[in-house]
Parts: C-alpha cells; sequence; structure tokens
C-alpha cells in the first residue's frame, strides 16, 4: 500500500510557476512509475507527466518544454515543476503510482486544485 498526498496547488496569473509535490507514505524506490495526472471540468483525466525508476520521463505535449518532473528517492517525494502556466493548465492534478510485482497496483492522490487566471 502507498498513501499519496499532494500539495503545492493555488491561484496563480498566467505567466506564473507552481511547484507541486506528491509526498508518499513509504520509500518510492520501489515504485515502478510516478505521474502526474490532471482533470479538467468536463474532461477526462489525462497524463501530463511520468518518471519512471529508471528515470525514464514522459510528457504530454501540451506541457513539454514547460513542466519538468522530478522523483527524490531521499524524501520519497515527486514533483512537478511548472513554468509558464497557461488558462489551459488549469484542472485537478492528482499524483500517481505504479508498483507491478506479479499483478499491477495503482495509486492515487486526493488532488490538488491549480487555478490559471488570465
Amino acid at each position: 500500500q502507498v498513501q499519496l498526498v499532494e500539495s503545492g496547488g493555488g491561484l496563480v496569473q498566467a505567466g506564473g510557476s507552481l511547484r507541486l509535490s506528491c509526498a508518499a507514505s513509504r520509500s518510492i524506490v520501489g515504485i515502478n512509475v510516478m505521474g502526474w495526472y490532471r482533470q479538467a471540468p468536463g474532461k477526462q483525466r489525462e497524463l501530463v507527466a511520468s518518471i519512471t525508476s529508471a528515470d525514464t520521463i514522459n510528457y504530454a505535449d501540451s506541457v513539454e518544454g514547460r513542466f519538468t518532473i522530478t522523483r527524490d528517492n531521499t524524501k520519497n517525494t515527486e514533483y512537478l515543476q511548472m513554468n509558464s502556466l497557461k488558462p489551459d493548465d488549469t484542472a485537478v492534478y492528482y499524483c500517481n503510482a505504479i508498483v507491478v510485482r506479479s499483478i499491477k497496483y495503482d495509486y492515487w492522490g486526493q488532488g490538488t486544485q491549480v487555478t490559471v487566471s488570465s
């Protein structure tokens, strides 16, 4: 079991920055993939960025070059640095962790609201 707690959301003007954090309840060394998803009102949840235990990183086209995902194994925490924010980035952001053993385990945080004003 892994509990994930996000923080760092808030209200920011367009062009501004925020850093989201996702603290895990245990070591993240054994977590195969950690990621950030977002869901805007009336839209499906979408992948924003992911990072594997081998530090392979993937970004959605819409955030490439503006967002940076990192993971700090010493702090059991994942981060999402968001720069040059746009109103279209407004959404609830969710932390995700995938652990693959004999089966796949999928864990989610409770979400943190990010609102970008124009």
